[in-house]
């Protein structure tokens, strides 16, 4: 799962809103590689692009989502990957962000909110496509 996750080349495939996503550099930082990446979210005649640094650390099973630059005034996310038997783990999913504009909150704010909670299901469905669904 660490790798369907870091794997954000694909994501313009399955994650909701994402239009497309730029790699701008893949950097090696220790047993980590820290990858700064622009993604484009749309949704009806608004599109947004933001530029975030993800620092996969596959070592400790931690991927750490850092925001640079874009609509918010702040955006952090991480995921975790605790195993839990041979084929099969447990994922956590935390993201904090707010909107940099009061009109923008307000016009892509509970967009965003249902789009996150999607996100969740849209990543199960990528696993199951990529790895099988019964695949434990």
């Amino acid at each position: 799962m660490f790798d369907l996750v870091a794997d954000v080349d694909k994501y313009p495939q399955f994650v909701p809103l994402c239009t497309s996503l730029k790699v701008r550099s893949r950097t090696p930082k220790g047993d980590a590689t820290v990858i700064v990446a622009a993604m484009t979210v749309a949704y009806k005649v608004i599109s947004q692009t933001f530029t975030s640094r993800v620092t996969l650390d596959k070592a400790n099973l931690v991927i750490l989502v850092e925001y640079l630059d874009g609509p918010f005034s702040r955006l952090q996310n991480r995921w975790t990957f605790k195993p839990t038997g041979d084929k099969t783990c447990e994922v956590e999913f935390f993201i904090d962000y707010e909107f940099k504009s009061r009109t923008l909150a307000m016009l892509m704010g509970a967009m965003f909110d249902t789009a996150f909670r999607k996100f969740a299901v849209a990543f199960e469905q990528r696993a199951d496509a990529v790895y099988g669904k019964n695949a434990v």
